[in-house]
């Protein structure tokens, strides 16, 4: 029995939502065919990504890789290059390594049962019940931040909503009252309410809502005050020197980054942590001339960048480095959005905006 989530009222969610949700749902492209793999890359592709961002990249990503067995033998670069922009990029590895093992293991064929799908690389339980319910109609929740929301409100639960134990008590009461051949539309009622509807920061929309009726939140006057999550700790913000460095041939430098650690094995552009100054500049990256060409801010999970950029001459280029074109910028190399403005700058550089002929 959940201590927090009455199972009368979770009873009444399903005869609610999904008669709502077949009226009101937003045409998603992932929903008019939700094939396991679909499914599959829409949820991780919506991880931290709003819906709207994640629509082009969706459609281009499923365009080149249509499947598991393209997904798997596509190479890294191309890869990474069709996830420019989405940030995150350990989920696209993931998705790799686990289009590999269902190729290897399961004849390129998506498994249906939870153990098989909770094992591959980069699922956890909410996508594993995404999964399954989603695309296989199988009762497995799927539990993220906007059903726990959806659901404290209609219960009053002043439950921390980021504890783990929460999110595990709430799939646990949520499986049994989902409704035998409707698996599919209630899992993405409770996600489509969450995201058009019952909406973060104290703006929910009532008056629109099919479980008003029903909702304690509502009831109450309590939904400015639920959910109820711990504050988080102060994000730390480190400076940073970028510097687009370009040689007498026009090509740019570029590295690629650690296999480990933040934006593991993408390519960055030349930079020094903190303020160094334009002399110091010229001396770690052999440049000829260096003028400061704008700022920059990039927020990460735990961390927030302050970037000063540069843009900077060399005839004498530094080791370490890789050179590559505008083009090619364009085309192959997988520049991470956190140095977004510093490849506009570069590209901005290119007197052949289409290309060279």
């Amino acid at each position: 029995m959940s201590e927090h989530f009455p199972s009368e009222l979770l009873a009444r969610l399903p005869g609610l939502l999904v008669p709502w949700f077949l009226r009101a749902r937003r045409d998603l492209e992932w929903r008019n065919d939700p094939t396991p793999y679909r499914v599959w890359i829409s949820e991780i592709m919506l991880q931290q990504t709003r819906v709207e961002a994640v629509k082009p990249y969706y459609d281009r990503f499923l365009a080149e890789l249509p499947d598991a067995a393209a997904l798997a033998a596509v190479d890294e670069p191309r890869l990474l290059k069709l996830w420019e922009g989405l940030g995150y990029y350990r989920r696209a590895k993931n998705l790799q390594a686990a289009a590999k093992k269902i190729v290897s293991e399961f004849g390129g064929v998506f498994p249906d049962d939870y153990a098989s799908v909770r094992a591959l690389p980069g699922i956890g339980d909410y996508t594993t019940g995404a999964i399954l319910s989603i695309a296989f109609g199988k009762p497995f929740p799927a539990v993220d931040g906007n059903v726990l929301r959806v659901v404290s409100r209609v219960a009053a639960s002043r439950a921390d909503i980021d504890a783990p134990k929460l999110r595990k008590e709430l799939t646990d009461a949520l499986a049994p009252v989902y409704p035998a051949g409707q698996c599919s539309e209630f899992t993405q009622s409770l996600m489509e309410l969450g995201a058009v509807v019952c909406l973060p920061n104290g703006a929910p929309d009532c008056g629109n809502c099919p479980l008003a009726e029903i909702c304690l939140a509502t009831r109450d006057g309590l939904t400015e005050e639920i959910p109820v999550r711990k504050a988080k700790p102060t994000r730390p913000v480190k400076p940073f020197a970028v510097v687009v460095l370009r040689d007498a041939a026009g090509r740019f430098a570029v590295r690629r980054r650690p296999e480990t650690g933040l934006l593991a094995g993408l390519y960055e552009f030349p930079n020094i942590a903190g303020r160094p100054g334009e002399t110091a500049l010229k001396t770690a990256f052999r440049a000829s001339s260096v003028r400061k060409s704008g700022t920059a801010r990039h927020i990460f999970t735990h961390v927030e960048w302050d970037m000063t950029l540069y843009l900077a001459e060399t005839t004498d280029p530094p080791d370490g480095f890789e050179w590559v074109t505008a083009s090619e910028l364009r085309s192959r190399t997988a520049i991470p959005g956190a140095f977004k403005a510093a490849l506009k700058l570069a590209l901005a550089q290119d007197p052949f905006p289409g290309g060279k002929p």
